[in-house]
């Protein structure tokens, strides 16, 4: 018997026959749906396994909103806490940032700190302080392997120490020693960087958080064994090596409120009137205490670091200087830091070259969220600007990859129609598998055709961990192409992207939200279309000089030529040449004149630094020269690096023989419109014992209860814990829900059918 009937048949229910068909409808719809509901949950698997527990709060009784809990020996108690404070200056040409992160031990047990965060690529950080109560310990410039020795000893001896490390040009890690139980304990960085400046803009940035990495599989290689007993063993290598120091914990957002409260204060004196300062992802209120100088505070106190902080200002004047000539004297030595912004000079004799722009977008599933968004509306607006002399293609990639014509096309409305299409219908999802594609980018079939420039457009988070790869594959494949790199979100890989438009004589664009696209896509264009300036040189008419980049690179429109040198003496000119199209170009600056500047010379030494980098990369240097240089530049002028680390040590000890000392692994944010499920996949239906974690003293264990370590990464290789990828299929299994769910209605309305009377 239906419902229709049971209502029919009562006598107690009174009901007209309309309202009985409206029950009917409406009870039958609704266990239609009640199943094909149930069909699309069951659907899903859990995107974890059970060696993938999730952020799942086991006692939230326990835990107030935001916090963590450590499960101990003898219960639970609160995560050790992490509180982060900005202070920038800005003296005309450079930034001096000191980060001090403030470690508070709420629990009953002594504990070890370890913190994983991002700083500008090109900063020189050169002090660590750390701060117990009224004592100030300084550290020290080490060798890495020295001062991790260092830092070991006076762990295992109790005392408090400090250790500053450096994973990536933009990722270090900081590790703090023997809190005690009810202890904060202040640990304070600083660094030098130059201001960038592009046309009548200059800025800065402050990135607050580590984005997710995607970490290719290791490739291991291997051969079947003779029989004869002479066969070969198997070899492995691992494009990541150091995974594991680049992947701290990520917070679902859905599941915890934001941690890491950071607050920021800029204090701008720009050396000229100001016009408009702005802050792009952040509210500030400002002071203004003269024309030339600004303070520039968060509006509303400290905010969660999960996305960068981005501050522009401008000059009163509608241009902006376009010399700047700087110096500083250290040592024997004197410094010299110039910008030179080449003027904007048009083609005289002969039109702009057409072009032919490979267009590549990231549709990994760490840009799910808002990146896409922008991606997507980024490479819209690109595909809006060719001109019909033009010619291109588009790359799409995520672990998989789709190039959309088989070779480069004219840019016709039917052509530029089709790859709109195309790239209106992306979605994100799947890892980062960013060198095939950049392979792909560079392999140029039009090689010999001269009458075209050969543009690669590359937009993407840079979320990855093997950008050595990368930068290998530029240098090999580049040949005529030039590569610009659009970094999209609010926190992109800012180190991978610099350095891949350093390799591919091109330039970074960033595009932090959806409202900067326009702008900053218009200024990108500018620099596609107008021609660079080219054949750089600079010769110094008295002074010997030690000048970085070694090799000037060209410089786009509205771009400044960035030098640092350091001269045996401060006299005479430097004279810098150049072409700008088919026109010839020199400008000639008087060092007397050049105004005092501030940490001039960390400058220098990190370029330098760079530049050895990038040598290695390029093979213009072997490995041990590079590292040569590199450590004795680091040693001299006390700069953190790929191999020196600073360590501070408190001389006293402070953690009582026999007390255990437990590990704490502080976690971040995940970057602000990034989608949690898109990058580690989708919750699991049952929360997941957390797996033990020891300290490496071994005199202690603890359970971090409310995470465990996300990483996005390839296939796990054999007997290793099964990890996320930056995406799952969830995608295929909410449509065979759908399909049910569609199935189950078609079987209500045959019933329906069937059921309604005449």
């Amino acid at each position: 018997m239906t419902i229709y009937d049971a209502c029919e048949s009562s006598p107690q229910i009174r009901l007209s026959r309309r309202m009985r068909i409206a029950l009917f409808f409406l009870v039958e719809g609704v266990a239609a749906l009640v199943i094909g509901l149930a069909a699309l949950f069951l659907s899903f698997d859990p995107a974890w396994s059970a060696e993938q527990p999730h952020h799942a709060v086991l006692r939230p009784s326990e835990a107030r909103s935001g916090s963590l809990l450590l499960k101990t020996d003898d219960g639970y108690a609160d995560a050790t806490r992490l509180g982060i404070d900005v202070d920038l200056t800005v003296s005309g040409p450079t930034v001096r940032a000191r980060v001090t992160q403030i470690f508070r031990n709420p629990t009953k047990d002594w504990m070890e700190a370890t913190y994983v965060y991002p700083l500008p690529s090109g900063g020189a950080v050169d002090t660590l302080k750390m701060v117990v109560g009224d004592r100030i310990v300084v550290g020290d410039i080490k060798e890495k392997q020295q001062a991790r020795a260092i830092y070991e000893q006076a762990r295992q001896n109790g005392q408090k120490a400090a250790l500053t490390e450096q994973e990536r040009p933009n990722i270090f890690t900081n590790s703090v020693a023997n809190i005690g139980p009810g202890e904060t304990v202040l640990v304070q960085i600083e660094y030098q960087e130059p201001v960038q400046q592009s046309g009548n803009e200059f800025s800065l940035r402050v990135p607050m958080v580590v984005g997710p990495r995607y970490n290719p599989k290791p490739v291991v290689q291997s051969v079947d064994l003779r029989a004869d007993g002479s066969g070969w063993g198997a070899a492995s290598t691992d494009p990541v090596p150091d995974r594991d120091r680049i992947t701290p914990e990520v917070l679902d957002p859905a599941e915890h409120a934001p941690i890491n409260p950071t607050n920021i204060t800029v204090r701008l004196n720009a050396g000229f009137p100001l016009g408009e300062v702005k802050s792009h992802h952040h509210q500030v209120k400002i002071e203004s205490p003269n024309n030339a100088t600004r303070i520039i505070k968060l509006t509303e106190g400290p905010v969660p670091a999960d996305r960068d902080f981005e501050l522009t200002w401008k000059p009163a004047a509608e241009k902006a200087p376009s010399v700047g000539l700087f110096r500083e004297h250290v040592g024997n030595s004197d410094y010299l830091l110039a910008f030179v912004t080449p003027p904007a000079v048009e083609q005289a004799q002969q039109k702009p070259l057409p072009r032919e722009v490979i267009f590549v977008i990231d549709n990994s599933g760490s840009m799910g969220g808002t990146s896409i968004i922008q991606a997507k509306a980024s490479l819209l607006y690109a595909l809006g600007r060719l001109q019909p002399a033009d010619r291109f293609n588009v790359i799409r990639f995520d672990d998989t990859m789709d190039v959309l014509f088989p070779t480069p096309v004219a840019a016709s409305s039917a052509n530029v129609g089709t790859a709109s299409s195309f790239v209106g219908a992306l979605q994100a999802r799947g890892g980062t598998e960013m060198v095939p594609a950049m392979r792909a980018a560079l392999s140029d079939s039009n090689r010999e055709d001269p009458n075209y420039v050969r543009q690669v457009v590359f937009l993407t988070d840079g979320a990855i961990g093997n950008e050595q790869q990368l930068f290998e594959t530029i240098s090999a494949l580049r040949g005529r192409s030039r590569v610009f790199m659009v970094g999209i979100g609010s926190a992109p890989n800012t180190y991978l992207m610099t350095r891949a438009a350093e390799l591919g004589r091109g330039t970074f664009t960033h595009i932090g939200s959806v409202e900067q696209v326009d702008e900053r896509m218009r200024g990108l264009f500018a620099k596609l279309e107008n021609p660079a300036v080219t054949g750089l040189s600079a010769k110094f008419s008295e002074a010997n000089a030690d000048l970085t980049p070694s090799v000037l690179p060209d410089v786009y429109r509205d771009e400044p030529l960035l030098l640092a040198a350091r001269l045996d003496k401060l006299a005479g000119s430097v004279e810098i040449k150049g072409r700008i199209g088919d026109r010839p170009w020199s400008v000639t600056l008087p060092l007397a004149n050049a105004a005092e500047g501030k940490g001039l010379s960390k400058v220098w030494a990190r370029r330098k630094i760079a530049d050895a980098e990038v040598a290695r990369t390029t093979r213009q240097a072997t490995p041990e020269d590079a590292d040569k240089t590199i450590l004795a530049l680091a040693l001299e002028h006390q700069l953190v690096t790929r191999l020196t680390s600073l360590v501070a040590v408190d001389k006293t000890p402070s953690r009582p023989d026999g007390e255990p000392l437990k590990l704490a692994e502080l976690p971040i944010n995940l970057p602000a419109g990034w989608d949690f499920a898109k990058v580690f996949g989708e919750r699991p239906r049952q929360p997941v014992q957390p797996a033990e974690r020891r300290a490496d003293t071994g005199d202690g264990k603890v359970q971090v209860a409310a995470l465990k370590r996300p990483v996005p990464v390839a296939t796990p290789s054999p007997g290793t814990v099964q990890l996320p990828k930056t995406a799952t299929d969830a995608e295929l299994k909410m449509i065979a829900g759908v399909i049910l769910l569609t199935v189950s209605l078609l079987l209500f309305m045959f019933t329906r059918h069937q059921t309604m009377p005449n």
